[in-house]
């Protein structure tokens, strides 16, 4: 690794200053080096997606399945509550036409002292055949005694507190009128109600995991859902498998008495690894379901996707048959093995890694981290000297963000929690974008990669370019933040980590390794836009050149964002470019850069200029101040030129 700290002395760092500031050159441009970073068939390959990998559930089942208590059937001493969630959906069949609208309900069990100040894990349960959502738990007026059953487990501290959902795959509230074959097709349609429709009514009423409804935020937390149903229901269990893997990582279906296209479904976990999913199968010896749940478990065991023991589990109970004493039991044991005293490997880092990172963390604690793993260093400047004693507080500031203004600390922690996070829910949230044998090649190498803030998959992607002067990267504040931003209105947003004397090579290497792992990475690899600050902008205007853009083997981005910066360079071939700065910037005159983007305006390129009175240099998000929310102007002029 090369660590090394460049010292510059102050004339040489003035310079830089003015070059950045004003100057149309390519800093470091080194045509005749030896390797071209911006050559597609050099590019690392992403072998599988980890965009939503997770340590998936290891603990071994129950070797016999528990009985109830008959106790448990009893009122417990704390009682949680039913309540009635309605919402509206369309017709399964007319769904993608969106011709009839429905309005359906689920019945949402909320655990004893359910308070919105906690998260909580859900179950989605679904029920069986000539049933519907009322069926498993009763309603709010009328509870089941399977109710007391959960309220006991609870109340007895045998699972944790947990919010129950019991939908209904019907078209309305009846039940499917013994027809089978329309059981199956509502089963086969019921994805799209289910991902569409109830998760986000159920998570944006209820206190889960998700912090919002948006795909990335419903996908992040998958390992904090379960899916499961008995007989019919538990084909909408592997119906939810095959369409829902983005959002569910735990599966419980219970006697599936009916043949299913299982490969198919199956193939649904072709970009994920075993570790991300975990299905426990469960049926009776007397159960007419016997037979098909025998017949699948010996494909699950000779299949690419299972490995019994790791990510499977089957357990058939001697003598019971098809019918509610059966389904209760089954359930209840899901209900201990995924919610229960013994949780997975996973839970258990969760519970021990559940400490934010504050103003007052050191650097230190920050650099071992189990969430940034070797690649933690590159969170902060490796171009300058940071002391590991240092707290997020104290780094915040221009002696180590030289040139820039309104440094946040606030900001530099909700960063760093954010990607923690997003780590600890199976996200990668990094990417070298050099192989191994270029990096033993070439140490500087691994000064390089992508810090990934997720958007909802198949969106398009913003690559985001820290200022620095090419002396260092000033991530925390110049890129890092507009990339969390950018994310949290569902777009992709990548932060590059580059090196001051290769800029440009690297950027275009980033550029490269996106659009050629876009399907592993979940993004669109069309109308990307280029966003960058300072030195950071000046190689987003380069590379956003057609020219430029060919010369480096690249595609040409949809949209230039930039910050102060003095690049004056303009041609017919730029992008289209957004472009704003102060008025008492010291380093980028505000005058030139709307002069450029005149010059663009003239070629018929669509520009947009912004000057905010007395800004200086550096002023990032521009929170708090005349700025604040020019972000939300960028993003849309970007989307006006996809």
């Amino acid at each position: 690794m090369n660590n090394k700290i460049k010292r510059l002395p102050m004339l040489l760092i003035s310079s830089v200053l003015l070059m950045t500031g004003c100057s149309n050159s390519i800093k470091n441009d080194n045509s005749n080096n030896s390797y071209s970073a911006g050559s597609i068939d050099s590019v690392p390959t992403i072998q599988s997606s980890e965009a939503n990998k997770n340590s998936g559930t290891v603990k071994t089942v129950p070797q016999e399945l528990e009985e109830i208590p008959n106790e448990y059937f009893s009122s417990a001493e704390k009682q949680g509550k039913l309540e009635e969630l309605s919402y509206d959906t369309y017709e399964s069949f007319s769904y993608e036409d969106r011709s009839q609208m429905l309005t359906k309900r689920a019945i949402v069990y909320l655990p004893y002292g359910y308070t919105e100040n906690e998260q909580y894990d859900i179950f989605y349960l679904m029920h069986g055949g000539w049933s519907n959502e009322t069926s498993t738990l009763g309603t709010p007026d009328s509870p089941n005694d399977f109710k007391n059953v959960i309220d006991n487990l609870i109340s007895d501290e045998r699972i944790k507190p947990v919010i129950i959902v019991c939908p209904t795959y019907n078209n309305t509230s009846g039940d499917d009128s013994g027809d089978f074959s329309l059981a199956m097709d509502l089963n086969r349609n019921y994805h799209n109600e289910l991902i569409n429709d109830l998760i986000p009514a159920v998570e944006s009423k209820y206190s889960t995991y998700a912090e919002s409804t948006a795909k990335k935020d419903l996908i992040s937390v998958r390992d904090h859902r379960l899916f499961g149903g008995f007989s019919m229901g538990s084909v909408a269990t592997w119906r939810a498998f095959q369409y829902g893997l983005d959002y569910f990582s735990k599966f419980l279906p219970m006697s599936c008495g009916t043949t299913l296209d299982d490969e198919e479904i199956w193939k649904a976990a072709e970009n994920y690894e075993q570790s991300d999913y975990f299905v426990w199968s469960i049926t009776g010896t007397s159960d007419f379901a016997y037979s098909y749940v025998e017949s699948r478990v010996q494909k699950m065991r000779s299949s690419d996707y299972f490995t019994e023991g790791e990510n499977f589990a089957y357990s058939v109970k001697d003598g019971y048959s098809h019918n509610g004493t059966a389904a209760m039991e089954y359930i209840y044991n899901g209900l201990l093995y995924f919610f229960g005293e013994a949780y997975s490997e996973k839970d258990a880092k969760a519970i021990s890694t559940t400490d934010d990172f504050t103003t007052e963390t050191k650097v230190s604690e920050v650099l071992s981290a189990p969430a940034f793993e070797d690649f933690g260093r590159l969170l902060f400047p490796v171009d300058r000297s940071v002391s590991g004693d240092m707290t997020l507080e104290d780094i915040s500031n221009s002696s180590i963000y030289t040139w820039y203004s309104y440094i946040d600390p606030d900001k530099t922690v909700e960063i760093l929690n954010s990607l923690k996070n997003d780590a600890e829910n199976g996200g990668q949230i990094f990417y070298p974008i050099y192989s191994d044998e270029e990096i033993a090649k070439d140490a500087s190498l691994a000064d390089t990669g992508l810090f990934f803030f997720k958007g909802d998959p198949g969106e398009k992607f913003a690559i985001m370019n820290a200022g620095g002067g090419f002396v260092y990267v000033g991530a925390m504040h110049d890129s890092f933040p507009h990339a969390l931003e950018v994310s949290k209105k569902g777009y992709n947003a990548f932060a590059l980590i580059y090196r001051p004397d290769y800029a440009y090579y690297d950027l275009a290497r980033a550029i490269s390794f996106i659009v050629k792992n876009a399907d592993v990475l979940e993004v669109d690899p069309n109308g990307f836009s280029l966003w960058g600050g300072s030195a950071g902008a000046r190689m987003a205007a380069t590379l956003g050149n057609a020219d430029y853009a060919a010369q480096y083997g690249v595609p040409q981005a949809s949209a230039v964002i930039m910050q102060y910066t003095g690049y004056t360079y303009s041609s017919k071939n730029d992008a289209p470019t957004y472009a704003c700065v102060g008025t008492n910037d010291g380093i980028a005159n505000w005058q030139i850069m709307q002069k450029r983007l005149q010059e663009l305006d003239s070629y018929g390129i669509p520009t947009e200029f912004h000057s905010y009175d007395g800004l200086p240099h550096g002023f990032g998000l521009g929170t708090n101040t005349v700025a604040d929310g020019w972000i939300d102007d960028a993003v849309k002029f970007w989307e006006s030129n996809m």
